[in-house]
């Protein structure tokens, strides 16, 4: 691709000098070199947002849910370039990138419907002759980020709903998978979406967030990504009375109860676990295990974590692809050889795999205390910790002892257990017995240092509304 931004309804170069390059996580070399916006850049996508949500936001719900199912057949028929691009650029199964293009086509499908029914409501007057209501409008120019490991599925949400809403766009994706990015921008372009009501930038972070988050045009910032950078940008939104949602981190617990399918429940969670690598905020990652089935869970989730195949994303056989750069795969490394140090027992894998690419082997470590660094820091890639723990007090005492809480999974087939679990365990998303942790149609967002706001369902689409209240006398 030449072309590095869309701004306006046109893809151009930004007019900055400094390039960067995306890598390609299974080899290591340049796939792309993209040329970064400068300020100027953004501050014309900035402009041509606000004229085009001048438009947009007087225009009906069947219009704006029409344009949006557009945008979804659009993505539907380029499925397989998308899924091309995502397994280049972040190394995810080719498979596996294919039913991530399906799920950010649905994002725009379950907007489209939602656009259609965000009602207000009437509120009985004390009197009569006065009428009030409770009316939605849109917040206005939406300045949104988005992260790598979900490089079309996170703008999609983020496009999607604001769209729904009668919001424009600026958008900055990572820069680490740009071309997926600009491949959606082409699907809103081919659908026909109004000039300036979608716009993509790239460059350097810092920069462009200073300027979303200042900028009087800009009324709300939408983050997706680490908690630490999430809590500055909220910081910076905050002190120019922006509204922000964010979705951070995550470090999410699994409880496993005495009383469960152990090789059933071993398989599936390693299935999950290792996922994009376990690239994947929800990954289930701190595995609290009843005492009494500790061993045994342990031998089959090493069975079966051992038994992933490690290969090119465009292996048909591959079930795990490399991680997406050379920082993440360090950072695992360092945590596991702490771990070590600290007294855990590792299982299985432990080390980078001896290939040309960012590859490591799938990873169990056996912890009964929380001295590890990986015990507190989110891993972010393809480690398990497996954690003994004698009883549910104890489990929820652990579930809980983190300053994270985004996804949290129990399996048990005690129905009073398994509705303690869910509420008692503080996160903003809870599976029994299963590992869906988001879905278009569900609200997603963290408890405590895990985010503010939600994102997908109604109350996802409901952030990027603001409420009028009317009062009207004189009807008698």
């Amino acid at each position: 691709m030449k072309y590095s931004q869309f701004i306006n309804g046109e893809f151009c170069t930004g007019s900055s000098s400094e390039m960067f390059e995306v890598i390609s996580p299974s080899t290591g070399e340049a796939i792309g070199h993209y040329a970064m916006a400068s300020g100027d850049d953004v501050a014309r996508a900035i402009e041509c947002a606000k004229a085009a949500f001048g438009q947009w936001k007087r225009s009906g719900a069947t219009q704006r849910s029409e344009l949006l199912r557009r945008i979804a057949d659009e993505m539907r028929a380029d499925r397989d370039r998308l899924a091309h691009q995502i397994a280049s650029e972040l190394g995810k199964p080719y498979a596996e990138a294919q039913k991530e293009v399906d799920v950010a086509a649905e994002m725009f499908e379950w907007a489209a419907e939602e656009a259609r029914r965000l009602y207000g409501r009437v509120i009985p007057a004390r009197s009569v002759g006065i009428r009030q209501t409770a009316q939605l409008e849109p917040r206005g120019v939406v300045g949104a980020f988005a992260g790598w490991n979900a490089p079309a599925i996170t703008p999609s949400r983020k496009i999607s709903a604001a769209l729904a809403a009668g919001c424009s766009v600026v958008i900055k994706p990572s820069e680490e998978t740009a071309g997926v990015a600009l491949l959606i921008a082409q699907a809103c372009a081919r659908a026909g979406t109004p000039a300036g009501l979608v716009n993509m930038v790239f460059g350097q972070p810092a920069q462009i967030a200073d300027q979303l988050c200042s900028a009087p045009d800009v009324a709300m910032i939408t983050f997706t990504g680490g908690t630490d950078v999430g809590k500055q940008l909220g910081a910076k939104a905050a002190a120019h009375m922006k509204k922000a949602t964010l979705e951070l981190g995550g470090h999410a617990p699994v409880i496993v109860w005495s009383d469960v399918d152990i090789d059933k429940v071993a398989a599936s969670t390693v299935a999950t676990k290792y996922r994009n690598a376990g690239q994947v905020c929800t990954s289930p990652t701190r595995f609290l295990i009843h005492e009494s089935i500790y061993d045994a869970f342990c031998d089959k989730f090493v069975e079966h974590a051992k038994k992933l195949r490690v290969l090119d994303p465009f292996d048909a056989q591959a079930q795990m692809g490399p991680l997406k750069n050379p920082r993440r795969r360090s950072a695992i490394h360092q945590l596991v050889l702490n771990a070590v140090e600290s007294g855990a027992r590792l299982l299985t894998g432990g080390k980078a795999i001896d290939k040309p690419g960012f590859f490591y082997e799938p990873t169990v470590l056996a912890i009964s205390d929380a001295k590890a660094d990986a015990a507190r820091i989110e891993p972010f890639g393809p480690l398990a910790l497996l954690i003994p723990v004698k009883d549910a007090d104890e489990a929820l005492r652990q579930a809980n002892s983190l300053p994270f809480g985004l996804a949290a999974y129990a399996f048990t087939n005690d129905m009073r257990l398994a509705h303690r679990f869910s509420n008692e365990i503080e996160s903003g998303v809870v599976c029994i017995n299963e590992l869906q942790a988001s879905l278009p149609e569900t609200p997603f967002g963290g408890y405590k240092d895990s985010g503010l706001g939600s994102e997908g369902g109604i109350e996802g689409l409901r952030e990027f509304l603001k409420v009028k209240c009317v009062r009207q006398g004189g009807l008698e």
